[in-house]
């Protein structure tokens, strides 16, 4: 007999509305009110779905905040290296994105991980900093720490992104 199956629920906001507010103001003041909103009104979609929330913003620095579970896991009972990449993306992006000015757009370019330790469930709560190392006017730089609450590194990470006017509406 096959075990039972396991089943998760989710919802997610609406990323029109999230797109329109990131347009209109700065964008370490759109990350700041994404945090005040919390995690189930405040995240992208991408973030709901997988389970990471956005928990710090400055210029130049974002911190996300992940808690492994099964439904994280690749088929070696592990968290599934794409997920990490996710998280360490999501952070080095919002790290380049505190430093936009209203109408002003971001996107990856590179990625590039390096993975160090497995992550599970039993790793408990990770965190995954991302801070700028150089912005230019069309093309910035990131680096990005996955560590566990000991403070181990798990993961490291650099991004390269475009940086370009926003399409308007």
């Amino acid at each position: 007999m096959s075990p039972p199956l396991r089943s998760r629920t989710f919802h997610w906001s609406d990323p029109a509305a999230l797109t329109l507010a990131a347009r209109d103001t700065d964008g370490l003041s759109f990350l700041r009110a994404l945090i005040a909103r919390g995690p189930d009104e405040g995240s992208a979609p991408s973030a709901q779905c997988l389970g990471f929330r956005l928990v710090e913003a400055e210029r130049g620095r974002a911190v996300f905040e992940l808690t492994p579970a099964e439904f994280h896991y690749n088929p070696l009972s592990t968290v599934h290296g794409g997920i990490l990449s996710t998280l360490c993306d999501s952070a080095m992006g919002a790290a380049v994105h505190s430093t936009l000015a209203p109408g002003e757009g971001y996107t990856t370019l590179e990625l590039k991980v390096s993975f160090l330790r497995p992550v599970t469930a039993a790793t408990g709560p990770v965190r995954c900093e991302g801070t700028l190392l150089s912005r230019g006017s069309r093309v910035s730089s990131a680096q990005a720490s996955l560590r566990d609450a000991a403070g181990t590194l798990l993961a490291h990470a650099t991004s390269t992104c475009l940086v370009f006017p926003a399409p308007q509406r």
